[in-house]
């Protein structure tokens, strides 16, 4: 027990920098990113494809569909962190509020959170009236929600990195269309999209540290189903 509470006081004078929120929030704005421009964007040019064979007609939805798709996700990535950021903002004014009018019942908060952690009743005293000493706020926003002032998620960055990803990902679809001969095109473009959803999976896994064939087989069969569809309703309208 006591080598938790060692752990516990070393977590509060750890950098944040490049934290596992930080980290995630990256990862779930970029693969969401990089999977929807290649999935939405094939299914597009494929769907288009299917119904004509004007290459210049194939690239005007394609391009517009990454345009569309990249502001879009830009767009909806800033709004959900955004949130995120005012909660966590309100949090911190809330504790912050708290203790400045009831350090009493804020610390016996704090003892009570540390003793939930398996600390006996001394040392999550002990514990509480040194991680208050040294930054009351910071040690009831790190126990009990898990929240770094100095870290708190960026919406900016989020966009940022929601849009790169997309255009990468969309990219990719739209080269593979364009580029091979006319009766190749469709083929080359389901092929070229396969990988890139198997290279996702495998990246977010990686990223993740989960199962990488759970992580890749919900892409590629997600992203076949979807190019299926297109290409059977071009097929309808041709």
């Amino acid at each position: 027990m006591y080598g938790d509470a060692i752990n516990l006081q070393a977590h509060q004078h750890e950098p944040h920098t490049g934290s596992l929120a930080s980290r995630l929030n990256w990862l779930r704005a970029g693969v969401l990113g990089a999977n929807d421009g290649i999935v939405s964007v094939a299914g597009l040019v494929i769907g288009v494809a299917a119904a004509t064979t004007n290459r210049a007609e194939i690239a005007t939805a394609g391009v517009a569909g990454l345009v569309a798709g990249a502001v879009s996700m830009s767009l909806g990535e800033y709004v959900s962190v955004s949130t995120q950021r005012d909660t966590e903002q309100a949090i911190i004014a809330e504790e912050r509020r708290e203790i400045a009018e009831m350090p009493d019942a804020e610390h016996a908060e704090l003892v009570g959170m540390l003793r939930q952690r398996g600390l006996s009743s001394d040392l999550s005293r002990a514990v509480a009236d040194e991680l208050t000493a040294n930054d009351a706020l910071r040690a009831h926003l790190d126990v009990e929600f898990g929240i770094d002032q100095h870290d708190l998620v960026n919406p900016w960055v989020a966009a940022g990195s929601s849009a790169l990803a997309f255009t990468i990902g969309a990219l990719l679809p739209l080269i593979a269309i364009l580029v091979p001969p006319e009766s190749a095109r469709i083929a080359v473009a389901f092929v070229a999209v396969l990988i890139g959803l198997l290279i996702t999976g495998l990246l977010s896994a990686s990223v993740a540290r989960s199962r990488r064939v759970v992580a890749v087989t919900r892409l590629v069969v997600g992203g076949a189903l979807a190019m299926a569809v297109t290409f059977g309703i071009g097929s309808l309208l041709n």
